[in-house]
C-alpha cells in the first residue's frame, strides 16, 4: 500500500512541480492508454488461476474471438482507429496472459506432488528458499484439541527435487513449508535445504503445488548468496540498533516500517495497526520506494546533478533497497514502476505515473501470474492507482480553495489511499475501519523521516554500529508517535464495523464509495449526501460507540468477547471496581471491554494459567487502571509466562500473589472460592498444552444474581479430580472449560446442574470450538447456551437467582481467519 512522504522529488508519482507552487491549475488528464491492457491481463490471469485449466482456456477463447472484431473495426473506421488500437492492445495482452496462465494451470494439475498431497503422503524434498521464514504467532492453550503449545513458521520455497514413496522427481514449483520456527528462522533466501514431512493440499489459488508440514530442523543447508548474506547482516544491524536505542514497541516497529522486517514487532502493535488500518506501514511498497528514491533525487538536485546521472544513482539505490527489503509482491510492483518512472525522468518525462503503473502490472503479471491473487500486490496497485488518478485532482481542488500545496498533498495521500483500499480490506477482513482515515492522517507526517532514518541506520550498521544507533535514536520520536496513533485508534470502541467478506463485500463497498463520491461531485446532490452522512452519524454513533442499554443495569458478570480466549469481569459492588479473571489474547479487546463497563480499578486480576489466550491481554487490562494484584495458581509453569506476568505487574506497580485450593476472597457483593487445581504437580512441561490446561485455577464465584463456576481450560484429568474432591460444585452458571471443547466429562454438567452455560470462544476459529455435539447436549438438557462468538459480550444481571438474566451486547468480533494471512 502507499503512504505519504518525500513528495516533491517523488520519482513514482511526480505530481508536484516547483514552478507552479501556489498556483491552482487543473492537472493535465492522465494517460490511460495502457490501463485497459493491464486490467484485461489481470482479468485473464484471474480466470486461469481461479478456474484452472478450463478457466484459462475459456479466457483465451473469448479474447481470441474478440480480436477479429477489434481488427475489423479498426480497418473499417478511421475515426475508431485510436480506440480500437487500445482495445486491440488489451486483447493481445489478455490473450498472451490467458495462454501463459493456462500452461501454468496445466503444469500445476499434473505436478507429481499434487496427488500425494491430496492423500497426505510423506515426502522428502530439496528446496530453495525464496523469502525469509515468517513466524506465525504462537498458538497456546486455546489452540487445537490437544492444546499443545508451538511456534511455527511459514517458509516459501522453490522445489528442486522430491521423493515420495521411493519415487524421485526432479521438478520445480512453489512449495510452502510449515516448520518449527526455532530451527528455521535463521535461514536466508537463496539457501538450499533438505526436509522431510507430510504433504498437505495448498489452500490458495496462487500456483503453490502443496504444503509440507516439517517436524525437524533443515538438513544439508547450503550457504546463501553473498548479496543475501549482506542484506541479512544489514537487517540484523538495524534490528539490533533499534532494540538497544528504543523502547520495546518502537524498537520492534522501526525495522518493519523501514525495510519490512517484522521479526521483533510486538503482537500488540501488529494487532493495533491491523485494527486501526495502519498495517500497510510495515508492508514495504511504493511508499518506501518513493521516499528512498525521492530522498536520493532531492539530495542530488541540491548539487545540480544532471538528471540522467541522478536517475542512474536512484536506480542503483532502488536495486539495493529491493535486495535489502526482499522482493515481496508489493516491493516488486513498486520497484518495476519506480524503474520505469526513473527512466522517464532521465529522458525528461517525469509525469508518467499512470503508464508506469500499467507497465509494472503488465510485466509482473506476465512474469509471475500468482501475484494476481496476492493481497499485498492488490492493495499496493489499488492505493497507487488512487494516488496517481485521484491525487492530482483532489490536491488541485484544495489548492484552489487556498490550502498550500504541501498540506494539501499531506491530506490527500492518506485519504485517497485509505478510501481506495477500503473495499479490498473489507473483503479480506470482513470489517470496515471507521478510524482508518483519521489514523492515516495522523500517522503520515512521521512515516517519511522514520523510513529514511531506518534505512540509513541499516546501511550504516555495516560500518559503524554507533552511527546506526544514532539513526535509530533519532527515529525514535517518529516511531513512538506511530505506536501511539495505532494504540489509541485501535482502542476506539467500535473501531471496526462488520461487513460482508469476500469479493461480494468488496464490490458492495466499492459501489457505496463510488456512489458517495459521485454524489459529492454533483452540486444538487451534495445536500442529500450531507443529510445522509449526518443521519448515519446520528444512528451509528450512539449504537456503535455508546450502545443503548450497555452495560445493562445490575450486571454481575460480563464475559468479554476477546476472540479465541477468556476474559470474565466480576462486579464487586463498588462502582467502577471489578475482578478480572483472565485477559484474553490481545490488549485492545479486553481494554475496550473494560472501558465499556466503566471499570477504573481492578481489585484483582486472576490468571488461571499461562497460555496466551488467557494472559496475552494483561497489559491492556492494566492500561490506565489501578490494580490491587495479579493472582496466579500454585504451579508457575511455563516459566516464560510467569516472567512476562511479573514484568507487567512490576510496570503497573501491582504485586503478584498466589492462589491455592481452599482459599477464599471477598468484596461487598462478590465472593471467590478457589476449588482447584485439586492435585497440583510440583512442575509441568511448559510445552505440553494439555498439562498446562489441567493446572488452571478453578473458581466458584458467588454474586447476588447467581453462583458461577469458572473452569479455565481444565481438561479431563482436572475435571475428574474436581469431581472426586467432594467440593460443592452446584452453580447457576457454568463457564464451559476450554472454549467449549469436546473434552468435557459428562458428569461435570450433571454435578453442576447449571441453568445457563457461557462459552467464551472466537468467531470463526479454526479449532472447531465449541463442539457441536456438546452444545446440542447442553441445549437438550434445558440449559441456556450463551456464546461470545455469536452474541459478543455477554452479561449476567439480576439481584437474586430467580431473576437471573443473560444479556447479549451483540456485534461479535470478526473471525480471525479473515483478519490476517493464512497458509
Amino acid at each position: 500500500m502507499t503512504r505519504a512522504g518525500a513528495r516533491r522529488a517523488d520519482p513514482v508519482h511526480g505530481e508536484h512541480d516547483d514552478e507552479h507552487e501556489g498556483q491552482a491549475e487543473r492537472p493535465a488528464p492522465p494517460d490511460l492508454r495502457l490501463v485497459p491492457a493491464a486490467l484485461a491481463t489481470w482479468a485473464a490471469v484471474l480466470a486461469g488461476l481461479l478456474g484452472g485449466t478450463a478457466g484459462g482456456i475459456t479466457a483465451a477463447a473469448l479474447v481470441a474471438l474478440a480480436l477479429p472484431v477489434a481488427l475489423l473495426r479498426a480497418r473499417t473506421s478511421a475515426r475508431a482507429a485510436a480506440p480500437s488500437s487500445i482495445v486491440l492492445a488489451a486483447a493481445g495482452c489478455a490473450l498472451v496472459a490467458a495462454v501463459l496462465v493456462t500452461v501454468h494451470a496445466a503444469a500445476l494439475a499434473s505436478h507429481p506432488l499434487r496427488a500425494p498431497a491430496d492423500r497426505g503422503a510423506a515426502a522428502e524434498v530439496r528446496v530453495r528458499l525464496t523469502d525469509d521464514p515468517r513466524v506465525l504467532r504462537s498458538t497456546t492453550g486455546g489452540g487445537d484439541e490437544s492444546g499443545a503449545a508451538r511456534t511455527m513458521a511459514l517458509v516459501p520455497t522453490e522445489l528442486v527435487t522430491a521423493t515420495v514413496g521411493g519415487d524421485r522427481a526432479t521438478t520445480g514449483g512453489k512449495l510452502l513449508l510449515l516448520v518449527p520456527a526455532a530451527s528455521w528462522t535463521g535461514l536466508l533466501p537463496g539457501q538450499e535445504v533438505s526436509a522431510a514431512g507430510l504433504l498437505m493440499p495448498a489452500q490458495r489459488p496462487d500456483l503453490t503445488v502443496a504444503v509440507l508440514k516439517v517436524r525437524g530442523a533443515p538438513q544439508d543447508v547450503t550457504a546463501p548468496p553473498w548479496w543475501q548474506t549482506g542484506a541479512g547482516a544489514l537487517r540484523d544491524g538495524l534490528r539490533d540498533s533499534a532494540v538497544s536505542a528504543l523502547p520495546e514497541a518502537p524498537a520492534g516497529l522501526l525495522p518493519g516500517l523501514a525495510i519490512g522486517d517484522t521479526r521483533a514487532q510486538l503482537a500488540e502493535t501488529e494487532q493495533d495497526f491491523r485494527t486501526a488500518g495502519l498495517a500497510h506501514l510495515t508492508a514495504v511498497s511504493g511508499a518506501n520506494v518513493a521516499i528512498i528514491t525521492g530522498a536520493v533525487l532531492l539530495l542530488l538536485r541540491l548539487f545540480r546533478t544532471d538528471p540522467r546521472i541522478a536517475a542512474a544513482a536512484a536506480m542503483l539505490v532502488l536495486v539495493g533497497f529491493v535486495v535489502l527489503a526482499r522482493p515481496s509482491p508489493s516491493v516488486l510492483r513498486a520497484a518495476v514502476m519506480g524503474g520505469v518512472v526513473l527512466i522517464a525522468f532521465a529522458a525528461g518525462r517525469a509525469r508518467s505515473a499512470v503508464p508506469a503503473l500499467a507497465v509494472a502490472v503488465l510485466g509482473l503479471l506476465l512474469a509471475a501470474p500468482d501475484l494476481a491473487v496476492d493481497a499485498g500486490f492488490v492493495l499496493s496497485v489499488v492505493a497507487t492507482g488512487a494516488l496517481v488518478l485521484l491525487g492530482p485532482g483532489w490536491t488541485a481542488a484544495l489548492r484552489r480553495r487556498g490550502l498550500p500545496s504541501g498540506p494539501a498533498e499531506a491530506l490527500v495521500v492518506p485519504v485517497a489511499a485509505a478510501l481506495a483500499t477500503a473495499p479490498v480490506i473489507a473483503g479480506l477482513n470482513g470489517g470496515v475501519g471507521l478510524v482508518t482515515v483519521v489514523a492515516n492522517l495522523l500517522a503520515a507526517p512521521a512515516v517519511a523521516p522514520a523510513t529514511v532514518l531506518g534505512v540509513l541506520g541499516a546501511v550504516l550498521s555495516a560500518v559503524s554500529p554507533a552511527a546506526a544507533w544514532c539513526c535509530a535514536w533519532l527515529a525514535g520520536p517518529f516511531v513512538w508517535w506511530l505506536v501511539v496513533v495505532g494504540d489509541r485508534a485501535a482502542a476506539v470502541p467500535g473501531a471496526t464495523v462488520p461487513w460482508p467478506a469476500g469479493a461480494g463485500g468488496a464490490l458492495l463497498l466499492t459501489g457505496v464509495l463510488v456512489a458517495l463520491l459521485a454524489m459529492g461531485r454533483v452540486p444538487r446532490l451534495r445536500a442529500l449526501l450531507l443529510a445522509l452522512l449526518v443521519g448515519l452519524l446520528v444512528v451509528l454513533v450512539p449504537t456503535r460507540f455508546a450502545p443503548p442499554g450497555w452495560p445493562p443495569a445490575g450486571w454481575r458478570m460480563v464475559a468479554c468477547d476477546v476472540g479465541q480466549g477468556d476474559a470474565l469481569v466480576l462486579a464487586t459492588g463498588t462502582p467502577g471496581h471489578a475482578v478480572l479473571v483472565d485477559t484474553g489474547p490481545t490488549d485492545d479487546a479486553v481494554d475496550t471491554c473494560l472501558d465499556r463497563l466503566g471499570v477504573r480499578v481492578l481489585e484483582l486480576v486472576v490468571i488461571t494459567h499461562f497460555h496466551a489466550d488467557h494472559d496475552g491481554g494483561l497489559a491492556g487490562a492494566l492500561r490506565g487502571r489501578a490494580a490491587g494484584g495479579i493472582a496466579v495458581g500454585p504451579v508457575r509453569e511455563p516459566a516464560s509466562g510467569l516472567r512476562d506476568i511479573t514484568r507487567r505487574a512490576e510496570e503497573a506497580g501491582a504485586p503478584v500473589v498466589g492462589l491455592a485450593r481452599g482459599m477464599a476472597l471477598g468484596w461487598p457483593e462478590l465472593r471467590l472460592q478457589v476449588l482447584g487445581p485439586v492435585h497440583p504437580p510440583l512442575t509441568v512441561d511448559g510445552s505440553d498444552g494439555t498439562a498446562v490446561n489441567d493446572i488452571s485455577l478453578l473458581l466458584r464465584a458467588t454474586t447476588p444474581a447467581a453462583t458461577i463456576l469458572l473452569t479455565g481450560d481444565a481438561e479431563l484429568v482436572a475435571q475428574d479430580d474436581l469431581l472426586d474432591s467432594g467440593a460443592d460444585l452446584r452453580a447457576d452458571v457454568l463457564k464451559m472449560p476450554h472454549h467449549g471443547s469436546r473434552k468435557v466429562v459428562p458428569r461435570l454438567i450433571t454435578a453442576v446442574a447449571p441453568r445457563a452455560a457461557v462459552i467464551s470462544v472466537g468467531n470463526g476459529n479454526s479449532y472447531r470450538h465449541p463442539n457441536a455435539e456438546l452444545v446440542d447436549r447442553l441445549a437438550g438438557a434445558g440449559i441456556v447456551v450463551a456464546r461470545t462468538d455469536r452474541s459478543g459480550d455477554l452479561a449476567l444481571t439480576g439481584d437474586d437467582p430467580a431473576g437471573l438474566t443473560v444479556v447479549a451486547r451483540g456485534d461479535p468480533r470478526p473471525a480471525p481467519g479473515r483478519r490476517g494471512r493464512s497458509a
